[in-house]
Parts: C-alpha cells; structure tokens; sequence
C-alpha cells in the first residue's frame, strides 16, 4: 500500500510539474505568441499590440492614397463644361451678359486678359447706348472711332484705360432679336443688360450701372451716347487726373425749364421740380466715379425715383448723395477743337437729323480724328 501511494504521489507531482512548466510563457518566434499558449493576460496584451499595429498600417496606407489622390486632382484641370461655368461668372450676372469677355474666354489660343475672371480691373468702363434698331449708328461708330474688332477694342483698352461696350436691352420681337444676334456674333461688343428695350431711361441706366459694376472694378463708370463723336484719348486723359474727391459726377452741367404742358414733350412729374431743372450733366457723355455708382448698385430700384429723362434722374441721385459736380464743357462740343472731348451739334440735331453721316463726317477732318491728344502749349507745361 505505501509503495502504491507513493507512485500516485510522483504522479501527481511530475503532473503538477508539467502543468507548472506549459504556464511558463514561451519565447515566440516572432511577435505573435506561440499557439501552443493558452489564453494569458501576456498573450492577449501581445494579439492586441499586434491588430493595433496593423489597423495604424492600413489607416495610414488609407491616408497616404487619399492624399495623392486628392492632390492629382487638384493638379488636373476642370472639365470642360466646369471650367466654362467657373468662367461664365466674370461676364454674366442677372441677365446681363458681356459679350465681348464671353467670346475672348471661348476663342482659343487667344489668352486676353479682358477674358480673366473676376471683376476687370479698368480706368473706365464706356458704355454706348445704343437701340436695337440702330445698327446703322453702330456702323458709324466702328467705321471711325470705335474699335470695329474684339482685338481692337482689347488694344484700346490697354493703351487707354478705357473698355468700350455697346449697350442695349432685349426685346421679346424674336426677329429683331435675331438681327441683334447676329450683329453679336460678329462683333462681339455688346453689353446686354436685364432690361427690356422698351423700358423707361432711367430704368434702363440703373440697369448698366448695376451690370457694369458687377463685371468691372472701374474708376469710373461712363454713358455716352451712339450720335456722338469721342475721342477716347481725351475722355482717358480727363478721367486720369487726380481729383480729391471720391464721389464725383463728370459732364457738361446744364439746367433748363421744367415742361408741364401734355401737349408737348414734358416731364410728368413736373410738379415736384419746380418751374426749372437742377444742374445735371447733358446725356450725351457723362462719368459717375466707383463709389457712386457702388451705392446704386447696391440700392433696390424700387426706392430710387425715376423721372422721365435720364440724365435728369441721374442728376437727381446725384444730389441726394452728395457728389462733387465736375463741369467740363469739351465733353460737349458742337463742333471739333483741340480739346474736344465729344462732339454733337444739339442745335442742327434738336429735331432731327443723320447722326451717322454726321460722325463720317466729323471723322473725314484731321482736326477732330488726327490732332494731338492735347494740344501743344498743354504737352509743354
């Protein structure tokens, strides 16, 4: 019996030894721990290091092929039709569309900087204000002293400061519009603003003033009329000068009579002005400096007042918001000087007359298309 007891006795402890040996922790082969070893706080420690230092392998793979990915399409240019609605925002806002910046944005291997987006920085936007039925004006006009190509316009821009535009409404006529389109695709100088043609003057000024502040950072903004002869030279010379003032109002200042009498061609709200206009430039040419017209565009066309002649409203804002009044009468000669600026005989035309002839004509004589931009004694001082 005690030699039986005694084997059980070393059994049990070469048992004890053996369990006591397998609980001792192994040294692994490589960072996972032997799949001999049971489940220990040890091996459990070293399967959690190991699935973390996998998990921040693959997040940082992840990483790294977001980042180039990301980065190779930032290098690659937009599509077409992206690239076109990114564009699209520097010459179209509210309807109005510049179709000279449109074209130069789409003529390829053409890198005009009229094209650029963003607001065009200029010494002064012009607009000529045209009808749609005035081709034979326009004509006139590109025949003599307004560029007849976008290439031209573009060069007068560069050489002057200035950016001439044809502006006109639209007209729900589909013919007439199809004449204006076609004069457009062939030109491509017009401002088209958000106004239909047979809207009133001043509606249809607030309207340019509007758009031409949205697509141009200008020093100036300017009217002038298709039945003029300019001399954008001039107009860029006046325009250059330093003044002290931020708001000013530049044309040929004049006052007359208020007509009341419906019988003739009269102003129907005749009985706030009184029995005479307030000093207003002529609308033949006039310049409205960037921060007037920064505050009517930013004014809601309900609250402003509209009398029936434009420049007579223009000058009615004017005097509500406190502008310098800068009278220049060469902006406004009857006929060529060697300092006119824009030439129109209101007398002969007070009826009626051919302005486009006119023009032709005026252009024909050295004094008004071929004298210096200022006259001698001027150069010298």
């Amino acid at each position: 019996m005690p030699l039986h007891h005694h084997r059980h006795h070393h059994a049990a402890v070469a048992v004890a030894v053996a369990d006591d040996d397998e609980a001792k922790p192994r040294r692994p082969y490589s960072t996972f721990a032997s799949p001999r070893a049971p489940s220990s706080s040890a091996a459990s420690t070293h399967r959690l290091l190991a699935l973390f230092s996998v998990a921040c392998l693959l997040v940082a793979a992840a990483s790294l092929a977001f980042a180039f990915s990301a980065r190779a399409a930032t290098l690659q240019p937009p599509p077409p039709a992206a690239a076109e609605a990114t564009t699209k925002l520097a010459f179209r806002c509210s309807g109005a569309e510049d179709t000279l910046r449109a074209f130069l944005a789409t003529s390829s291997g053409k890198n005009y900087s009229a094209a650029a987006e963003g607001r065009e920085k200029v010494l002064a936007v012009v607009g000529v204000h045209t009808e749609i039925g005035s081709a034979a004006r326009r004509a006139a006009l590109r025949a003599t002293w307004f560029p007849p190509k976008p290439e031209g316009i573009v060069s007068l821009e560069h050489g002057t400061g200035l950016s001439f535009r044809f502006v006109v409404g639209r007209t729900k006529d589909k013919e007439k519009m199809a004449d204006l389109q076609k004069e457009v695709d062939m030109y491509h100088d017009f401002l088209l603003i958000d106004a239909e043609e047979d809207t009133r003057p001043p509606q249809k000024m607030l309207a340019f003033f509007k758009a031409a502040y949205d697509m141009f950072d200008a020093d100036f903004y300017v009217k002038a009329d298709d039945a003029i002869y300019l001399r954008p030279d001039r107009l860029a010379a006046l325009l250059a000068k330093d003044r002290l003032h931020q708001r000013t109002y530049i044309g040929c200042m004049k006052k007359g009579p208020v007509v009341n009498d419906p019988n003739m061609k009269y102003e129907s709200s005749w009985e706030l002005l009184g029995n005479e206009y307030f000093s207003h430039a002529s609308g033949l040419l006039y310049a409205l400096s960037s921060e007037v017209v920064g505050s009517l565009a930013a004014t809601n066309n309900d609250s402003l007042r509209m009398f029936d002649y434009e420049d007579v409203t223009v000058g009615s804002w004017m005097l509500a918001m406190n502008v310098k009044h800068e009278d220049n009468r060469a902006m406004c000669d009857s006929a060529c000087t060697p300092t006119s600026i824009a030439v129109w005989d209101s007398k002969k035309c007070s009826n009626s007359c051919n302005s486009a002839e006119i023009v032709k004509a005026l252009h024909n004589t050295t004094l008004c298309s071929k004298s210096p931009t200022l006259p001698p004694e001027v150069e010298d001082e």
